[in-house]
């Protein structure tokens, strides 16, 4: 299954490689794609002759994020599904792990990557009942060595996978001197500034595409989630799930935070939430915010 969550427009704005001496006009683009997704970067002000060897390094970082949280090859991840245990897990597994596990806690239960034992009932035309009473993250044993699943159990990064793969990718523009870069790797990622010295001015659609609002972005993420973009099995079920049945209360939900993973766990959660959970588990993350919410 892939599921898509792009849910942005770009409507304005372009980048400038601040450290790079270049012409006006001189543009690097970069297409794709990870996790199930299509990836692109924008940098303005970069010759298209000197960013070969950038797009070698950002293919082989989104090529390691495969290689731990893709659902499609053989990761981390589907290995762990496959046998209950992950032993010796890599950095990258355990940074997703303890901020899923916080995630888990802040939303009362909403953010829940054990839920993929339901998508998977779903996906096969199955009731979804009893592989409910499979999921729970409470169910994951998490030590200093190994991850272990309840029987029965499996995960998926759905919800916050891409939005580490933007984290990544910014991380490299950073080392590699570039302020201003736009990174579209299923949620937006706006680094520095536009060619007119202005935030990024990016869109929200709804599950129909149609332009909902929009946002002025600098060094900062914005995630979408609409519960209707995308449906799962014979009876088209919602792709964002709670492991307890409830159904999702919002259309359209669009947090904003540095983090995109953080951006990208929070908007999948809250569409799970009512506002006043939704201010609640802000408090616990500080630097996040709540966009858009209809």
């Amino acid at each position: 299954m892939t599921f898509s969550r792009r849910r942005f427009l770009v409507i304005s704005g372009s980048a400038v490689a601040v450290p790079f001496a270049v012409g006006a006009g001189e543009r690097a683009q970069w297409q794709g794609r990870a996790l199930g997704a299509d990836v692109s970067l924008r940098i303005e002000g970069l010759p298209a002759a000197a960013s070969a060897r950038l797009w070698r390094r950002v293919e082989r970082v989104l090529g390691q994020v495969e290689a731990r949280f893709s659902l499609f090859r053989r990761s981390e991840l589907v290995r762990l599904n496959e046998t209950g245990i992950l032993v010796n897990p890599s950095a990258a597994m355990r940074a997703l792990m303890g901020l899923s596990g916080d995630l888990n806690v802040a939303t009362g239960g909403a953010f829940d990557p054990s839920v993929q034992v339901i998508w998977q009932a779903l996906a096969e035309g199955r009731e979804p009942d009893q592989a409910r009473r499979l999921a729970g993250w409470h169910r994951v044993q998490i030590g200093d060595d190994r991850i272990r699943l309840a029987p029965g159990g499996a995960l998926t990064f759905n919800g916050i996978a891409q939005g580490y793969a933007g984290d990544q990718i910014a991380a490299l523009m950073r080392r590699e001197g570039l302020d201003n870069v736009l990174i579209d790797a299923g949620e937006i990622m706006a680094l520095g500034q536009g060619a007119d010295h202005t935030p990024w001015r990016v869109g929200i659609a709804g599950a129909d595409g149609a332009l909902l609002d929009t946002r002025a972005l600098e060094n900062r993420a914005l995630a979408t989630s609409s519960p209707g973009a995308t449906r799962v099995g014979p009876a088209h079920a919602a792709h964002i799930q709670h492991i307890d049945g409830r159904s999702a209360l919002w259309q359209t939900v669009s947090v904003s935070a540095p983090s995109a993973a953080l951006a990208d766990g929070l908007s999948t959660a809250f569409c799970l939430m009512t506002r006043a959970q939704i201010t609640d588990a802000l408090a616990a993350f500080p630097d996040a915010r709540l966009e858009y919410l209809g």
